[in-house]
């Protein structure tokens, strides 16, 4: 009888411990998420013709590999609103008529985000989310490739900012009660205006970025 009541203390308290162990953890009301992830930035949509004169000609973004690092900040224990952040470059390949030229300018975006999130509690460890909200890229370091201006002659390369929306998808994984990993999928609308100027010959077109971002990392609860 001794035995038996030993062994049934011993089975409650691995249970115990081991159901501890294993509770997922709930985002709560003011809680901060910090995410750190490798995203791909994968660029989606392409310039049309390059105006006056080069109208069968264009630019294509290529896609860019970077860290990104955003923040969450859970006003319920189902919303979050996040704002993401992480700088990426590009370069621009010429299509159509400049195909020839393979990188015939290149960018750096920098493009802050706001999302509002709905988190889903499974009552398990992984916690789904959804997201939507809005887009302001700032593009900067803009330069014409020699490829370009062997062609056109010295020239200097302008892109305006952007204001879209974005859309978002992903699952954190909880490791324990602080850390978690994390897997997102993220659409951007971005579109740049872009100026050409080559002695003072102005050419235009819009670029269309508009990425999908797939990213992985690790997350942090405060």
């Amino acid at each position: 009888m001794l035995v038996s009541v030993r062994h049934t203390i011993i089975l409650s308290t691995v249970i115990t411990l081991f159901a501890g162990f294993a509770a997922p953890a709930i985002a709560e009301q003011g809680d901060i998420l910090v995410r750190l992830r490798a995203i791909g930035v994968i660029p989606t949509d392409e310039s049309g013709g390059i105006a006056p004169d080069l109208v069968t000609s264009g630019l294509k973004p290529q896609p860019a590999v970077v860290p990104e690092l955003d923040f969450t900040y859970m006003v319920s224990n189902n919303i979050g609103v996040e704002l993401i952040l992480a700088t990426s470059p590009h370069n621009l390949e010429g299509t159509g008529g400049i195909a020839g030229l393979g990188d015939a300018a290149e960018t750096m975006l920098l493009p802050p985000t706001l999302l509002l999130q709905y988190h889903f509690d499974t009552g398990s460890k992984f916690r789904p989310y959804l997201g939507a909200g809005i887009n302001y890229t700032l593009a900067y370091s803009e330069n014409a490739n020699r490829s370009l201006e062997s062609v056109l002659g010295p020239t200097s390369v302008d892109a305006g900012d952007s204001i879209g929306w974005a859309l978002q998808a992903g699952v954190d994984y909880d490791l324990n009660d602080k850390w978690f990993l994390n897997l997102d999928v993220k659409y951007i609308d971005i579109d740049l205006d872009v100026t050409l100027n080559s002695r003072g010959t102005i050419r235009t077109t819009e670029v269309g970025i508009n990425p999908v971002i797939v990213g992985v990392g690790v997350g942090y609860r405060f």
